[in-house]
């Protein structure tokens, strides 16, 4: 059981860097085609991070302890989602920001989690 819960959560983790990924790209794009003030980038930003973590969730949390699944999974794929895109943009920075993203990301999880594990399968 510990087994099969590790691995939803390891799907959804991944499920939401990609979809984060994916969502960054397309947005980047956007704003290279249309003029987007630099003031918008960050909160849409956030709520792709948000949604790629409530799509992680859905798709792959299911059974029992959808609030513990969901917080993990959700704090994974924020801090792993920091690593990718320092990597990508060469910039590590901690900042208040980034601790408001961890604590959006848990309650994202969580609430995703506790909804993922309530829905009927069809």
């Amino acid at each position: 059981m510990l087994k099969e819960g590790i691995l939803q959560v390891a799907k959804a983790t991944l499920a939401a860097l990609v979809f984060s990924l994916i969502f960054v790209i397309v947005f980047t794009l956007i704003i290279q085609l249309a003029s987007v003030g630099s003031g918008v980038i960050k909160p849409v930003n956030q709520v792709f991070k948000i949604i790629a973590i409530a799509v992680g969730g859905l798709l792959f949390i299911r059974g029992e302890k959808g609030f513990v699944k969901g917080a993990v999974a959700g704090l994974l794929s924020v801090l792993l989602s920091y690593v990718l895109f320092g990597i990508i943009g060469g910039s590590f920075a901690v900042s208040w920001t980034f601790i408001f993203e961890i604590i959006l990301g848990l309650a994202a999880g969580i609430i995703t989690g506790i909804i993922a594990v309530n829905i009927k399968k069809a």
